[in-house]
């Protein structure tokens, strides 16, 4: 079993003004609720700058955004730990409207320069993206999700979409409390197209949100889209592939997606 993850320390809840003396896990995700201050660890101080400078600046339309907070001497990390504002709402299985939102997140993101942490990471994820768009190699486990992916990597087609900066992550980290605007939460950046990142959210619905098979007709008007699906699939594929904790039985909702992305290839 894994060690629990410690809450953080005191002088780091100082420092971001979260005087809060037991802070509150989150459930669902490694962080702490410390009144209205959200505080989680920074894995990579470079990305979590980023991040928070990047949220700190984006407007998007009609989005609620976990806006950061800087330290009292002006930090967005502090001891390896990252704060922002907490947004009320909970995830639902509003499917549609995730990928709608993601679209309206985009449009605001397009103009972001490529991060250059982006072009170093060497994670489970950044291997799986490069792999999902043909630019690297690597042989996955056959009993975890590489049978599948090798099978469906055949169908990979040339595409005319431009990448920018996108949350590839948005399935169940989108809040939604009532007929707010959507909240996000985070931002897990990759260099894709926006029509990519949509895909994802459409792939993660069917696979672990139990959405209605015709998602993926509503969305078809979108430009290269049965590539885009693929692509996203493949993504997901590789990373259950390569994820210590996952196994061939965590398989059975992307084999049920990639049925459905099967009929639009």
């Amino acid at each position: 079993m894994s060690a629990t993850p410690e809450p953080p320390p005191p002088h780091v809840c100082a420092a971001f003004g979260a005087r809060v003396e037991e802070p509150e896990a989150l459930e669902g995700a490694v962080a702490w609720r410390c009144g209205e201050i959200v505080l989680k660890p920074a894995a990579n101080t470079a990305e979590a700058a980023w991040v928070a400078q990047t949220l700190d600046v984006l407007e998007p339309d009609d989005i609620r955004i976990s806006r950061p907070v800087r330290s009292t001497d002006g930090r967005w990390v502090v001891s390896g730990w990252s704060a922002s504002r907490d947004v009320m709402g909970r995830p639902e299985p509003r499917h549609d409207e995730v990928v709608a939102m993601s679209l309206r997140l985009h449009a605001s993101s397009r103009y972001l320069s490529r991060p250059r942490f982006l072009q170093l990471r060497q994670d489970i994820y950044a291997l799986a993206d490069r792999m999902a768009w043909g630019e690297e190699d690597y042989v996955l486990p056959q009993d975890k999700g590489g049978r599948l992916y090798d099978v469906l990597a055949g169908s990979r087609r040339p595409v005319q979409l431009q990448p920018q900066v996108v949350h590839g992550d948005l399935f169940g980290n989108v809040l939604f409390a009532g007929d707010a605007s959507p909240g996000v939460i985070d931002f897990n950046a990759y260099w894709r197209p926006a029509e990519w990142a949509a895909a994802v959210v459409v792939v993660d619905s069917l696979a672990w949100g139990g959405a209605d098979p015709a998602i993926v007709e509503r969305w078809s008007h979108l430009t290269d889209w049965p590539q885009a699906l693929l692509r996203a699939l493949l993504f997901r594929l590789a990373v259950h592939a390569l994820h210590p904790r996952s196994n061939a039985k965590t398989l059975t909702g992307l084999e049920r997606s990639s049925q459905m992305v099967l009929e639009v290839l």
